[in-house]
């Protein structure tokens, strides 16, 4: 177990995932400062929270604080950002914008969460767009970095979805059934205990987590 208490990077805290692993790192004794990165700031203060307004496009030239540990929740639908490149400037262009002010800040495990289906030869224009940005990550040099890949996210979003909210109405009906198999729906709280459990369990190298697996993480 660790002893050493240590500084984690986030972004994407005002989203489904985000918000639940803002709340668990700020929580563990382990973590003694959270630096939250976003367009905007939070509705939420903590002592060991400081909150950085930051512009993605331009994070490359920002300095941020030193740091172990990064957490990146970014990610938008194609429909919300408004068109296929707008999707890619989020879910592509910004998360390798924070990776490469991470890895300059000094962290040394990263973890990312994209998406189950994740490829970068993908005919399936958002499951490419997830796999070059997993691939791009690879070759960044980390020295821990970990992929979670989970399904269909359950959970309460500050924005309307209606297509996704009948699927996932019908996901929780159909549960039990769904239950053998690693592509089930998956709660965001979920996949946030099981990103903070990878965190202080992370090898060297590149890990990656699927579905499945971050259903016995995050239990």
């Amino acid at each position: 177990m660790e002893t050493q208490t240590r500084t984690a990077l986030v972004t994407g805290a005002s989203g489904l995932v985000g918000g639940f692993l803002l709340d668990a790192l700020l929580e563990d004794p382990r973590y003694r400062e959270v630096h939250s990165l976003g367009r905007r700031p939070l509705p939420k203060q903590h002592p060991k929270l400081a909150q950085h307004t930051v512009d993605f496009a331009r994070l490359g030239s920002e300095t941020l604080p030193p740091a172990q540990d990064a957490f990146c929740c970014l990610g938008t639908t194609i429909k919300k950002a408004g068109s296929q490149e707008a999707f890619r400037a989020v879910d592509h262009d910004a998360v390798l914008a924070f990776a490469s002010a991470a890895k300059k800040a000094g962290v040394q495990r990263f973890l990312v969460v994209t998406a189950l289906g994740a490829d970068a030869r993908s005919r399936v224009f958002y499951n490419r767009v997830k796999g070059e940005t997993e691939e791009a990550l690879k070759g960044m040099g980390f020295e821990s970095l970990v992929i979670l890949q989970p399904s269909l996210l359950l959970g309460d979003r500050a924005e309307s979805r209606p297509g996704e909210h009948v699927a996932i109405v019908a996901s929780r009906v159909l549960a039990p059934l769904l239950r053998p198999f690693a592509s089930r729906p998956i709660e965001a709280r979920t996949v946030a205990r099981a990103m903070v459990t990878l965190a202080h369990s992370a090898p060297q190298g590149v890990k990656v987590a699927p579905s499945g697996e971050l259903q016995q993480l995050g239990r």
